[in-house]
């Protein structure tokens, strides 16, 4: 055996050498293949006297294909790591991805749940299949037909060993009903996936799926027996965030264009099943009735107007070298979505287009405007983006009514004109004849005076639609212009839904619900209801529970079993009272806290009435008008001394003028917040003072920066004033990218501007961050220098569990180290 094995290992020394070589020679004879092919192909190219352009097209694609690619996946790279490390081994990363509990003390670590979802992560894996299988893939392939794109089927669904991430779980006590418990979930999911699929008979995969998102989990009603939780209410707050890697032979369609539209349909259908106002109910005990978990809960409605636009960017290109743009607006509040139509050849359209919005989680839930230029296609969109903006509707719930200007984001510049107004629920029977006159006044647009909840649980004996065959029953819900589809039950004539809807009710005196039971076997009609919603105006209550109606056009004994609800819209008043205060205190996370400077500088505490820290957060965080608050501020102060207040503080007592401010730290620039004051009225280095509002949200992991007004910039010329404007920048790595400006006032020393920005920022970067802000002039070239005066604000220095507004001097010009 000694000699067998001393004649082996000879042998075995001499392969790696050899292996060397054959790669060596394979090498050598790829590179020349590559080469020879490079040269051919500009060979081609002047022999059959092409255009330069089908050589340098491909080459500029290429290379922005690959860019782009490359960007995705250092961002998936992060992703995963992040999912597969441990809380600390996060932390000390420093990764993008820190979980919440890091940064806000109300949310609770959750590594316990972490370590319970990785043990039942392979019993996922079956349930999602069939998941996948049974109700995406039909919903997928329905809506990418809309593109032109058929035959869209799954083929092979694992879901890997990775499992979802929980970043921190934050559970609420106050304000709550004492039957339930209300938690918040963090949920990020970065796997090691393997989905293929089938598409225009091309077969590609999905690899490296992320979704990431605030979910919700209602537990109601607490019972007194085992498991104590009648049952579940879990889905999202607002659309996750959806990202994937496209392989196979789909690769190639692996561009910002195809890879949008196939995201969108995935977000569509996730939206459908678990946004708001949909939800996901599981039920948990046998002793609650269904009906108590599918009945829609809505809180109230938002009506939105979108009026205008203003000043959009031109993406469309003319023979003459100019064009403008045909925008349209996309608006979007959880899974319920509005497009209004496009206007032709204008960058400053208006629409005047009106939508409501069911709202079924007020302090959570957002609203999303995007605007887009509309360009003629083949199938697959190629609209260009001209910007968006979003905004907290807990914000219009505490005003009543919210008319705002809306700076849009990733775009050079232009802005939005939206009016929302929130309508709360009413099952007072006087209330609807306000209602109704209401929606009269409005001659554009249909908008509602009710919400009709409707709970769907079964049909009963309804007719074969064939001789010795059971149908394959499902429902067509409408009131209205508004329809729903349920899923389809195979093969039985008494078929179980347990389905919820809700639907807007224009006038429920004239307005009727019809239901429709078809077979999808044979389309034929099964059976028919049509009921008035007059009706209920005449129950207590105006609701009408668990009741078998006949079915018309089917036979004598097929029933429909369901429950209905009908609420009436009360108008939009301003909620500014107690109970307020208390919801400032309880907050949810994802909700963006707002609590601010008092108009009254005599109160030296602002969470001491909470009226006014109601009222004034409410308008730091829109874009409104300050004017009142700031005369009163400058009436109240003018015979006032220096102020300043520690950086970290919203302004709040008036101290002496020898009073210094407290010392800050070395490394970072002096900053000074003053009120207003005549004695200082230009600043500390003389060049002006500008008013700011910061705030950060945890939801969208977004930093929001208004820009106020300045006041007293300097005129040393008076035949020459300013035409100031401000510029800012997300330091460090000062890039085109977290660029933004506003618009140019001409000829002012005490310009008003009143304009929002936004950057995504990660918690786990936010405090490691910098904002660079500018007043700079038009005029500088005539005047002396372009820019007026600087601030740098460290990130740092705030907690961004308050919004702020405050004033800054602004300093000579400083170019920080990045």
């Amino acid at each position: 055996m000694a000699t067998s094995n001393s004649m082996i290992a000879p042998s075995k020394v001499a392969l790696p050498p050899n292996s060397d070589e054959d790669v060596n020679i394979l090498s050598m004879i790829y590179k020349i293949c590559k080469k020879v092919a490079v040269v051919g192909a500009v060979y081609l190219v002047g022999y059959m006297q092409w255009s330069v352009a089908w050589l340098i097209g491909p080459v500029i694609l290429s290379v922005i294909r690959d860019q782009w690619r490359r960007e995705n996946e250092y961002k998936r790279n992060l992703a995963k790591a992040a999912a597969l490390s441990s809380e600390k081994d996060v932390v000390l990363a420093r990764l993008s991805d820190l979980p919440s509990w890091v940064f806000f003390p109300d949310v609770e670590r959750a590594e316990w749940l972490n370590r319970i979802l990785l043990q039942v992560w392979p019993n996922v894996n079956h349930y999602a299949r069939s998941l996948l299988k049974d109700t995406i893939e039909p919903a997928v392939a329905e809506s990418l037909a809309n593109y032109k794109l058929n035959g869209f089927k799954f083929e092979r669904m694992i879901l890997g060993t990775i499992a979802p991430r929980v970043g921190g779980v934050k559970v609420y006590d106050r304000n709550l009903a004492r039957n339930e418990i209300i938690m918040d979930i963090d949920l990020f999911y970065a796997g090691d996936c393997d989905i293929s699929f089938v598409l225009q008979r091309i077969r590609g995969g999905i690899k490296d799926l992320q979704i990431h998102g605030m979910v919700r989990v209602v537990m109601k009603p607490l019972i007194t027996k085992m498991p104590l939780v009648g049952g579940l209410q879990v889905f999202f707050l607002n659309n996750p965030s959806i990202d994937f890697n496209l392989v196979g032979a789909a690769d190639v369609l692996d561009i910002p264009g195809f890879s949008d539209i196939l995201r969108r349909c995935i977000v569509e259908q996730v939206a459908r099943m678990m946004v708001l106002p949909n939800k996901l109910p599981i039920k948990l005990s046998d002793e609650i009735p269904t009906v108590d978990l599918r009945m829609p809960e809505p809180e109230g409605v938002l009506r939105i107007h979108v009026i205008k636009a203003e000043n959009l960017m031109k993406k469309d290109v003319s023979m003459i070298g100019k064009g403008k743009s045909d925008p349209y607006a996309i608006i979007t509040v959880g899974a319920q979505q509005w497009k209004t139509k496009h206007i032709d050849n204008d960058v400053n359209p208006k629409w005047d287009f009106w939508c409501e919005a069911i709202i079924s989680s007020r302090k959570c839930q957002m609203l999303q405007c995007e605007l887009w230029d509309w360009d003629p296609g083949m199938g697959i969109e190629n609209d260009d983006f001209l910007g968006r903006c979003s905004l907290d509707i807990s914000q219009v719930v505490r005003e009543g009514r919210l008319d705002t200007w809306q700076t849009l984001q990733e775009a050079k510049h232009g802005k939005v004109h939206l009016r929302l107004s929130w309508h709360r629920l009413s099952s007072n029977l006087l209330d609807l004849s306000h209602a109704i006159t209401e929606t009269q006044l409005v001659k554009t647009g249909e908008i509602s005076s009710a919400v009709l909840n409707v709970y769907i649980d079964s049909c009963r004996n309804l007719p074969n639609a064939r001789v010795h065959s059971r149908p394959d029953p499902y429902l067509v819900v409408s009131v209205g212009k508004k329809s729903e589809n349920s899923a389809v039950q195979m093969r039985t004539d008494n078929p179980v839904y347990e389905i919820g809807y809700s639907f807007l009710v224009q006038n429920p005196e004239i307005n009727v619900l019809d239901i429709k039971v078809l077979d999808q076997k044979t389309g034929n009609q099964l059976g028919q209801l049509v009921y008035s919603i007059a009706s209920l105006l005449r129950e207590r209550d105006l609701s009408m529970l668990t009741q078998p109606l006949n079915l018309q056009k089917s036979g004598a004994e097929s029933k429909i079993i369901l429950s209905l609800q009908l609420k009436i819209l009360k108008e939009a008043v301003k909620e500014v009272d107690a109970e307020d205060g208390e919801d400032l205190a309880a907050a949810p996370a994802c909700e963006l806290i707002s609590t601010s400077t008092p108009s009254n500088p005599d109160a030296t505490d602002a969470s001491a009435r909470p009226e006014l820290a109601t009222d004034a957060a409410t308008r730091l965080t829109n874009d409104v008008e300050l004017k009142n608050i700031n005369d009163k501020d400058h009436n109240t102060t003018e015979t006032a001394s220096q102020k300043s207040i520690p950086v970290e503080q919203i302004i709040k007592t008036e101290v002496s003028q020898d009073q210094q401010a407290p010392p800050s730290d070395s490394d970072t620039p002096k900053l000074v917040h003053r009120t207003s004051s005549l004695t200082t009225s230009a600043g500390e280095a003389g060049l002006g003072r500008i008013l700011l509002s910061l705030r950060y949200s945890m939801q969208n992991q977004t930093l929001f920066i208004v820009v106020h007004k300045i006041a007293n910039i300097p005129l040393k010329d008076p035949t020459n004033v300013p035409d100031p404007y401000v510029k800012l920048y997300l330091l460090p790595g000062r890039s085109k990218d977290s660029k933004r400006k506003t618009i140019v006032v001409k000829d002012s020393c005490m310009p008003e501007y009143d304009e929002q920005f936004e950057w995504v920022i990660p918690l786990a970067e936010l405090h490691s961050r910098q904002v660079e802000v500018t007043v700079a002039t038009h005029k500088g070239f005539l005047g002396g220098s372009p820019n007026i005066g600087q601030i740098i604000i460290h990130l740092n220095q705030y907690d961004f569990r308050e919004a702020k507004t405050l004033w800054f001097d602004l300093m000579p010009e400083s170019t920080p180290r990045d």
